[in-house]
């Protein structure tokens, strides 16, 4: 279902994106309605109107699982699509705790097979998705690849982890006072315990990814961290097991910000957009004007 459609203009800020040929493009917003897992979830569309078909992408949105929304991803998913450029496919996924694990991920997945199955109404490229998240986003990005390689339905070419969640039992989480960090562990303790009240759920490998064994085969990976955020080392490590069962794997730390600036820091959406560039299919000029 189409719901409002919005045109953005460019940010005038210099980036080190990849000429297309083109004027600096805009961006077209428009909302979309489809079956998820459990409910109806929204969908949030960023396409560059620069007309080529474009790579396309999904964009989780950080809040522990329990908040977080269309509108708060909006600076991110938007800056992606106009960089990269790409069509970014911004996901509402449903909350704990009223929508437990797996509803997130599943409705992910509903909405990476919507996004290809409307590739050529979307004028995408083909050669597969890519998928970007942040905070819980990141575990649900996470999840995602383990449901696309298990699967098969859908093919992720490239994810990229934004101060991922990826361990429930938070036994590798560093200390909030001498990392100086704005959220305790215990924070993300409570956002686990709503959207994985079973403990049984905490060891099932598409909910601990840092514990899973089962790593080849996922999609080249990007792991951003923030120095101050006690997930950081975590995530860290869960690059260290991705290159250790040799999936090609990048990792960046940015300094002096903390987990909650990472989706809204310009270097790190640069660094996203050009990961992105380099892992997805180019936009190409012999798609259809949009």
């Amino acid at each position: 279902m189409l719901g409002h459609r919005r045109i953005m203009g460019r940010s005038s800020e210099p980036s080190n994106t990849r000429s297309t040929g083109t004027a600096p493009c805009r961006i077209a917003v428009d909302d979309r309605t489809i079956a998820g897992h459990a409910q109806d979830i929204r969908l949030r569309l960023y396409r560059p109107l620069i007309g080529l078909t474009v790579p396309a992408l999904l964009y989780l949105h950080g809040g522990g699982f329990t908040s977080g929304s269309l509108e708060e991803a909006e600076t991110a998913a938007a800056a992606i699509a106009e960089s990269v450029p790409a069509l970014v496919v911004s996901v509402g996924y449903s909350l704990a705790p009223a929508h437990c694990f797996p509803t997130a991920a599943h409705d992910a997945h509903q909405a990476a097979l919507w996004t290809l199955a409307e590739a050529r109404d979307l004028n995408i490229a083909k050669g597969g998705l890519g998928v970007a998240g942040h905070d819980a986003g990141g575990h649900v990005a996470a999840s995602l690849t383990f449901l696309a390689r298990d699967q098969g339905e859908v093919d992720i070419r490239a994810q990229a982890l934004l101060g991922p969640m990826l361990d429930p039992s938070l036994t590798r989480a560093g200390d909030a006072q001498a990392m100086q960090c704005e959220v305790p562990a215990t924070a993300y303790a409570r956002c686990y315990r709503a959207y994985l009240p079973d403990a049984a759920q905490r060891v099932h490998p598409y909910a601990a990814p840092l514990d899973s064994r089962r790593l080849a085969g996922l999609p080249p990976t990007l792991i951003v961290t923030a120095q101050k955020d006690v997930l950081r080392i975590e995530a860290e490590q869960y690059a260290a097991n991705l290159i250790g069962a040799g999936v090609p794997t990048e990792v960046t730390r940015f300094p002096a910000i903390s987990h909650a600036a990472l989706p809204g820091h310009r270097p790190v959406l640069l660094a996203v957009a050009d990961f992105f560039r380099r892992r997805l299919s180019p936009a190409d000029s012999r798609g259809v004007p949009v």
